[in-house]
């Protein structure tokens, strides 16, 4: 007969095998939800069921973990090479990785407070005046059917000559130059990509 330690320890490894599933799966569930449904959608969602944003965010971060370039430290080279006057608008900030990594004011948004820095609202309503930030940033959060209303209050609160910075999973968009077009009827410029 086979000690009891042993035993518990194939236990709980699997155990912890099946929970790394149940969580990946739930991600893929809700990740599903938020991209065919409206920021709309997504709020009351969140809302709704609170634990569920930290359960997405849980998986995201275990998704992200396996990539060799995390876009958001892309992002903060960008931003520290800036002045750090310039005022930043992170929409679908999360735990706030970019806020607490430059020195720049950073206005936190996204559905569900993960830190006291964060601002909770729809990304299609933040609560900032027209023109009042130099850069909004959407790492890996743009998502919703109504990307034109989000993409339009980022134009909104952008100063004249301010910069968009997206960086998206490429798979995400079918057609990448139909994306770009449209963000030029949206009022912007593509400078890279």
């Amino acid at each position: 007969e086979a000690p009891a330690e042993p035993r518990s320890g194939r236990s709980a490894a699997l155990r912890a095998r099946m929970e790394e599933r149940l969580l990946g799966a739930r991600f893929r569930y809700l990740n599903q939800q938020l991209y065919t449904g409206s920021s709309r959608d997504a709020a009351q969602l969140f809302r709704a069921d609170p634990a569920a944003f930290h359960l997405y965010h849980r998986g995201f971060e275990q998704q992200v973990r396996r990539w060799p370039v995390r876009p958001v430290q892309r992002i903060v080279r960008y931003l520290r090479r800036r002045p750090a006057s310039l005022v930043v608008a992170d929409f679908g900030c999360g735990d706030c990785t970019l806020a607490s990594s430059v020195r720049n004011q950073v206005h936190c948004f996204d559905l569900v407070a993960l830190s006291p820095r964060v601002t909770v609202c729809d990304m299609a309503k933040v609560p900032l005046a027209a023109e009042s930030v130099d850069v909004a940033v959407f790492c890996l959060a743009l998502m919703g059917t109504n990307l034109q209303e989000i993409l339009g209050e980022a134009n909104r609160v952008l100063k004249l000559g301010g910069t968009l910075l997206v960086a998206e999973v490429a798979s995400r968009f079918e057609d990448t130059h139909a994306f770009l077009k449209a963000m030029t009827q949206l009022g912007f410029r593509t400078v890279s990509k």
